[in-house]
């Protein structure tokens, strides 16, 4: 069974140590996937280039969703971008010397 995949904030934790799944990330993940979280559901909770199991838990003093997570288990993954993607938008974010500081492609063509 395939756990559902869903971004959260390492740093948002409340005092028991479970990751508050409250951030606009995590919000956007579990719509896009169309999840209804509940008690005991497992999830891969993942922040940039980290990632560990988790299982859901409601929390009633809060009154907000965590994750119940293993510290000590938390793995470094590859990067979610394809490094071809990466690599195709590289020369647009190549900072440039311009009026005083670095600036990039993207924001020329703005300009």
């Amino acid at each position: 069974m395939n756990k559902p995949r869903v971004f959260a904030d390492f740093h948002n934790a409340d005092v028991q140590g479970r990751v508050r799944l409250n951030c606009a990330g995590t919000i956007e993940d579990i719509k896009r996937q169309g999840i209804v979280l509940q008690d005991r559901q497992p999830l891969i909770i993942y922040s940039e280039e980290l990632e560990v199991e988790g299982i859901v838990h409601y929390s009633e003093e809060e009154k907000l969703w965590t994750a119940v997570i293993d510290w000590d288990a938390i793995r470094e993954v590859e990067p979610i971008v394809p490094q071809p993607a990466i690599q195709a938008i590289s020369h647009i974010m190549e900072p440039k010397w311009a009026n005083g500081g670095y600036i990039t492609a993207m924001e020329m063509n703005t300009m």
